[in-house]
């Protein structure tokens, strides 16, 4: 057997996949009116084009795009617009949204299908993946067509596909590669084109044997196209590390990966690619998981962007009896919820309901007490305990001296340490304070 390709370091956490691995996506009811937030990508929030009173149909445009870095944002359903305001969002703030009450018909725009997609320019692809509004589906939201338009001194050799999917508990992407991996492939040949390459990777972990041999055979066609089979380790999915397993380059210090000439998409956003660039529809939906011990019954939903998270909950038979928190995401990097009224936005790919047997409780934590727990297993080889000490005590400019910048709040170190410490808080304080 071959060794399974990987990266320095990392943890093991619990899968828990088997909660809703087995179950395929399927369509969540339609909202009886969403919320759809005008920022669910990093960049500038798109500016909203509609007024309170209009009638908009599904696939509209909504929210126009402001700058190179934004994406425009597009009525998921079909309705009149009831309101215009500041309302929460998944990441704790409050955030201006467009709320749709649903007329009930579900009335689209006409889409323009294209045939001979495959056939597209590269600015024409990028282009389209501009006006359907599509960010990365894997968690950060950057717009897909910037990823897609580096500099023109970068000269970039491979785009990989994360299939990773190292979060704990999330089966969305892995349901995506068993039930679309024609489209899947098709989308990342649409992604090489736009950047100009005829190298391209699809990263999965070992633990989903079915979804590497189901693109494996969809990509059996593509000589350019390789299936790479990941070892079972998080952060595995996180860009730095899939791309020193997959091709051994590593991004320097405060660096991207086109500096080491690859775009890292993930498998979510090819799928997204392929819709929009062959039938033209843009990004109103996406695959979210709705798992854990304290929901009833775990499914994989394709879900309406503005989708309340109270209504997939419902959905899924409601909670059981020992919930103490709510995560929108996995339960490394999600953030918890003080309110099940937020919405599903594009960069949801799963909502986490944990009981009192999964959760340990973060509300009292201890000194650091040196054992380099945390220091053994960063991805990055940072030294998290310092980072933390000095946040902590409120020295944040000297944080930067042990490249705090470099951190990308994967949660591990707070996974090891025996102090209970809030290290990822500790690290946002001190980003937070300090200038880049």
């Amino acid at each position: 057997m071959s060794k399974l390709a990987t990266f320095q370091r990392g943890v093991h956490p619990e899968e828990a996949k088997g909660l809703s691995a087995h179950c395929p996506i399927i369509k969540a009811a339609l909202p009886k009116r969403v919320v759809i937030p005008l920022s669910q990508h990093t960049g500038a929030p798109a500016n909203p084009v509609v007024a309170i009173g209009d009638s908009v149909k599904k696939y509209q445009v909504i929210g126009a795009q402001q700058g190179f870095v934004s994406a425009p944002v597009h009525a998921s359903i079909s309705g009149k617009v009831i309101a215009i305001a500041d309302f929460p969002h998944p990441s704790g703030r409050v955030i201006p949204s467009v709320v749709i009450e649903s007329d009930g018909l579900d009335e689209g725009l006409a889409l323009k299908e294209t045939p001979d997609y495959l056939n597209l320019s590269a600015d024409e692809i990028k282009t389209l993946i501009k006006d359907a509004g599509i960010v990365g589906l894997g968690g950060a939201a950057f717009p897909t067509n910037v990823k897609l338009s580096p500099p023109k001194e970068k000269q970039i050799d491979y785009v990989i596909l994360n299939g990773a999917e190292c979060e704990p508990y999330l089966t969305a992407d892995y349901r995506l590669m068993l039930e679309h991996p024609l489209e899947i492939i098709n989308g990342l040949k649409l992604l090489m084109k736009a950047v100009g390459v005829t190298k391209g990777y699809i990263g999965i972990e070992n633990n989903k044997p079915d979804a590497v041999e189901k693109m494996r055979d969809a990509a059996s066609g593509e000589p350019d196209i390789e299936v790479i089979t990941l070892e079972v380790k998080y952060p595995q999915g996180a860009e730095k590390m899939l791309i020193k397993a997959i091709t051994g380059r590593e991004i320097p210090s405060r660096g991207l990966p086109m500096d080491v000439g690859v775009v890292v998409q993930n498998v979510g956003t090819a799928f997204a690619a392929y819709e929009a660039l062959r039938y033209g529809k843009p990004l109103i939906e996406r695959a979210v998981t709705v798992t854990g011990r304290g929901i009833k019954e775990p499914k994989n939903f394709l879900v309406r962007i503005g989708t309340l998270m109270s209504e997939l909950i419902e959905q899924c038979g409601g909670f059981t009896d020992e919930v103490v928190k709510v995560i929108m995401g996995g339960p490394m990097m999600g953030f918890a919820q003080g309110s099940l009224s937020v919405p599903v936005v594009k960069g949801t790919s799963g909502i986490l309901i944990l009981t009192e047997d999964d959760y340990i409780s973060s509300d009292e934590y201890f000194a650091c007490i040196r054992c380099g727990s945390c220091i053994d297993i960063c991805p990055m080889g940072l030294n998290p305990s310092m980072l933390s000490i000095l946040s902590e005590k409120g020295h944040y400019e000297e944080t930067k001296e042990y490249n705090l910048f470099d951190c990308f709040e994967c949660g591990s170190c707070a996974y090891v340490c025996p102090s209970n410490r809030p290290m990822v808080q500790f690290f946002r304080l001190a980003k937070s304070m300090v200038k880049p």
